[in-house]
């Protein structure tokens, strides 16, 4: 009988380290949500992991929203260190963080990577050098990188596909420049997909377990996570939402295709319907007007709001997804967006489908995507930390 409840209590251990090693952070309901496992068995095994010193609590990255961060379980590791990179189309973004996702120092600079794909990288990597040195962490600390790209990417040549946002970038082998500057392991994806990972692991989509990510900026991004995991399809653009067909006779998209949805609903097309009315207006301007009533703007963002909860209520039929995060500029404008989206949904989806999504903005901001980078160089890099030089032991 001893023995036998021996066995149990080392399966449920096994159960729950697995678990906090897929998702790197995770409350105590989500390990009970993950593993099948009562919240009491759960409490007492993390109990005893603790005073072991095999799992430590840690404090989640701060949400865009008011209070004081919530409390998270990981892994106990050694003090190597990550490093996130965040490319948008006219920013560069980057955090140092310890094994557990602490993270220690971050950077901001805004740069239009367009005109200058070669300062793009240079500006990484002397953002990244500078952060380790401000934290007093050696470039030999560092574990791997993760470096999130704006547009689909393929991971077997290294390069984006025609028809991305940042049409210098394409053909250009991102990983080969990067690599040549930063001296340590580093994976690519795209920035979708790595705001997905930042939103599952510590937002919005904490407790899901089918998620569509929708990235709504310069382009649509957007990204599956399938019962935890990251579905990237054969070649890496699974998920590309912004080149649904929503008009066959629509307007030419630089996918080179006609009537796409990123030509209704984004940054881009926000300025441009809204041209005639307006005169020239910055996404920054029109959100600001879209808070202060102005009825144009406000309609603009509805409209765009419904198209694209039109393109998901398909998806939904096809996922069905629990959980719809809208995270990028345009989630800024709130419910003037999301509620024609969530109507959108519901009158396309079948009822069952529409029943069980819940559409909410992403809680992270604008770090979601670095955030995600973190925690995809931590999966990426399959770490032995035996193998860490003994200093960061």
């Amino acid at each position: 009988m001893t023995s036998g409840l021996a066995q149990l209590r080392d399966h449920n251990r096994q159960r729950v380290i697995e678990a906090l090693s897929r998702l790197g952070v995770a409350s105590r309901s989500r390990l009970a949500q993950e593993t099948g496992l009562s919240r009491t068995t759960i409490s007492a095994v993390v109990n005893d992991l603790m005073a072991e010193g095999s799992v430590a609590e840690v404090e989640l990255p701060r949400s865009s929203g008011p209070g004081r961060p919530g409390m998270g379980l990981a892994l106990a590791r050694p003090s190597g260190t990550l490093i996130g990179v965040d490319y948008g189309h006219f920013h560069v973004r980057v955090a140092v963080a310890d094994l557990s996702y602490n993270v220690l120092g971050e950077r901001y600079l805004e740069l239009d990577l367009d005109a200058a794909p070669y300062k793009a990288f240079d500006t990484a990597a002397e953002m990244a050098g500078e952060l380790l040195q401000e934290v007093g962490r050696p470039p030999a600390s560092v574990v791997a990188g993760g470096v999130g790209i704006p547009g689909p990417y393929d991971r077997k040549t290294g390069t984006l596909h025609a028809g991305a946002i940042l049409q210098s970038w394409v053909g250009l082998d991102v990983a080969a420049e990067l690599g040549s500057r930063l001296p340590y392991p580093l994976f690519l994806d795209n920035d979708a997909n790595l705001g997905a990972l930042g939103e599952f692991t510590f937002g919005a989509a904490a407790d899901a377990d089918v998620m569509v990510y929708i990235r709504l900026s310069s382009g649509i991004g957007s990204s599956l996570v399938l019962n935890g995991y990251l579905f990237r399809g054969a070649g890496g653009i699974a998920g590309e939402l912004g080149h649904v067909v929503v008009k066959e006779d629509g307007p030419m998209c630089r996918c080179g295709g006609r009537g796409c949805l990123e030509a209704f609903a984004t940054g881009r097309a926000l300025r441009e319907s809204l041209k005639f009315s307006h005169g020239e207006l910055t996404l920054a301007r029109i959100l600001e007007l879209s808070e202060a009533g102005d009825v144009g703007c406000r309609r603009a963002l509805s409209d765009a709001g419904t198209t694209i909860g039109r393109a998901l209520g398909d998806l939904c039929n096809h996922l069905n997804p629990d959980r719809i995060v809208l995270g990028g500029e345009l989630s800024a404008a709130g419910e003037v967006l999301l509620e024609p989206m969530r109507i959108a949904v519901r009158r396309n989806a079948i009822p069952a489908a529409a029943k069980q999504v819940r559409v909410a903005a992403a809680s992270l901001g604008d770090r979601a995507e670095v955030l995600g980078a973190l925690v995809f160089a931590q999966q990426q890099a399959d770490v032995n930390l035996d193998e860490l030089p003994r200093a960061f032991h």
